[in-house]
């Protein structure tokens, strides 16, 4: 498959506007692990190829394990996943899902349980980030299998 469009060819200031919503959110109080479970569950959920291989390897990077990783799909049937990673979990699917949703206030009402309203809203915020870039990669064809854990993550997940 042959990429459409290059990260070079978009507008800089665009591509840095996506960034800071990335940058806000590596400095917010959600766990930055279940941030990027997030960012995996959501990126299977509209099959982006670049966005799974990128996520993967960051939980990687960070201790995650194989079997939560490739069980991710099946979380409601999997006893891998705590209370508030299932919480943010079915946030996430009902967020993505907004038009099929209309995101239920039972969805709301657990998510509650388990986050304030400025967590809840950062999570909303990764949530949104996520499927902006899953859109763009999966529209502009971006080639899985390129990207690598910076080192500063990869030795986040060391210590």
């Amino acid at each position: 498959m042959k990429t459409r469009i290059e990260r070079r060819d978009v507008h800089s200031g665009a591509y840095r506007a996506m960034l800071g919503l990335e940058q806000y959110l590596d400095t917010c109080r959600l766990d930055k692990k279940l941030l990027d479970l997030i960012r995996l569950r959501v990126s299977q959920m509209n099959g982006c190829a670049y966005c799974l291989d990128m996520h993967w390897k960051e939980l990687r990077a960070k201790g995650e394990t194989d079997q939560r990783m490739y069980s991710l799909e099946a979380w409601r049937e999997s006893p891998y996943y705590s209370e508030v990673e299932r919480a943010a979990l079915a946030w996430a699917e009902t967020v993505t899902r907004v038009a099929e949703t209309r995101i239920p206030d039972e969805e709301y009402q657990q998510a509650r349980r388990h986050f304030d309203a400025p967590q809840l809203a950062d999570l909303t915020l990764a949530v949104a980030a996520i499927n902006s870039w899953n859109r763009l990669n999966i529209a502009f064809r971006t080639a899985p299998g390129t990207y690598q854990v910076p080192q500063a993550h990869a030795a986040a997940g060391r210590a």
